[in-house]
């Protein structure tokens, strides 16, 4: 004769006082073995919503959005200062899995910032940084580095427009030298321009600029002042050099 079970009217009292001890909703500070703090909302025990953690080993503090226990939403991220102790703030802007991910503010120095896009905790996609000395970068980048086409204004008005490759200029470009007037379109490899053209651009208007114009055609007449001298000059530092080698 086949055995019947009768099922069970209600679950086990585990899963009962399991589902009591899961943390959901708004809680008081919820402290972690190593240290670490959390106040904030939960669902089903994992930071979710509206919160503030802080590291106790670094002395970090995230405020901000949470989902599903990793920093996503809009949040902003404070070190402290060891010198001070007093706390600044690092990067405000969008995360996604506990990343930044998409507009945001990152502040690397007292003068020197990013704002702009971001993806996996890396500057991608258009931004501008704030240099240190000065000089600030305004355009594409990727990896973290300057990518794609792009302006560096220097200091000292001088700027450069055109293409960039793992942080440096590559390709097509034009450099203003607004300091002297003049301006040079040519091609760079790797920071260095290997050919191009200079013309003047603004010399009159220019702070410092040079002694003699560029001339404007090639119909104008350019002469070297003493061809004689240039060719015995040319000679004697030949000459010198083949008697070395000898």
């Amino acid at each position: 004769m086949p055995v019947t079970k009768c099922p069970r009217k209600s679950e086990p009292l585990w899963k009962g006082w399991d589902w009591k001890a899961q943390k959901n909703g708004l809680r008081h500070q919820v402290y972690a073995v190593n240290g670490d703090h959390y106040v904030g909302e939960w669902k089903n025990n994992l930071k979710h919503g509206k919160g503030t953690q802080v590291w106790k080993k670094s002395g970090a503090i995230y405020e901000g959005d949470w989902k599903f226990g990793k920093r996503d939403g809009y949040g902003t991220l404070s070190h402290r200062d060891p010198e001070t102790g007093k706390y600044r703030r690092v990067y405000s802007g969008w995360w996604k899995g506990d990343k930044k991910s998409g507009y945001g503010i990152q502040f690397f120095g007292p003068k020197d910032y990013y704002e702009g896009e971001w993806c996996g905790d890396k500057r991608s996609g258009w931004g501008r940084m704030y240099y240190p000395d000065g000089n600030i970068y305004e355009g594409q980048w990727q990896n973290d580095k300057p990518e794609g086409e792009g302006m560096l204004r220097l200091k000292n008005g001088n700027r450069y427009e055109g293409s960039w490759e793992r942080g440096m200029k590559n390709g097509h470009g034009r450099f203003f030298y607004l300091d002297h007037g003049q301006l040079f379109e040519g091609f760079w490899v790797d920071d260095v321009a290997k050919c191009g053209t200079m013309i003047d651009f603004g010399r009159d208007e220019a702070p410092k600029p040079t002694q003699f114009p560029i001339p404007k055609s090639i119909s104008s007449k350019v002469e070297i002042q003493d061809p004689d001298g240039v060719l015995r000059k040319a000679i004697a530092e030949l000459m010198n050099t083949e008697g070395e080698d000898d």
